[in-house]
């Protein structure tokens, strides 16, 4: 037996305990995130579509619409609307631009473990960035 097969890693599959203590890559985690805004998309495109309709209706509709956002709708407050569509700002722009980098890695056949870690990194940074300064408008702070 050589050196080199002794020293050689073993990779296993990790057990159900090791869960809390593995880490995920970025680009892991970004895939993973990529779908659940997806499925939140999805799960909100009643909410999305009512939203539209209520907007473009008529002026009297529109003002119904944002009052919403002031007054809270069904027992609802608020703030809690304004989370939700916050939910889906984050969600919108994380698909976004997980869907770019996607497209961009494919065009360019840019499959290397650097690039992988650095765009995963840039698209979670952008999604957050971008989150926080819509939210911060939907939310009053400008």
């Amino acid at each position: 037996m050589t050196d080199s097969a002794k020293t050689r890693p073993v990779y296993r599959n990790i057990h159900v305990t090791q869960i809390v203590s593995y880490r995920l890559p970025p680009a892991g985690i970004v895939s993973i995130l990529h779908r659940v805004s997806g499925l939140l998309m999805f799960a909100l495109l009643p909410f999305v579509i009512w939203m539209l309709d209520a907007s473009l209706s008529s002026e009297i509709s529109y003002d119904g619409f944002t009052n919403v956002f002031v007054a809270g709708v069904a027992g609802l407050p608020a703030w809690f609307v304004k989370l939700v569509v916050l939910g889906l700002l984050w969600a919108y722009l994380h698909h976004f631009i997980a869907g770019v980098r996607h497209l961009w890695m494919d065009a360019t056949h840019s499959v290397s473990k650097a690039q992988g870690h650095s765009s995963a990194l840039l698209t979670l940074g952008l999604s957050i960035a971008l989150t926080v300064v819509l939210g911060a408008k939907l939310f009053g702070l400008y």
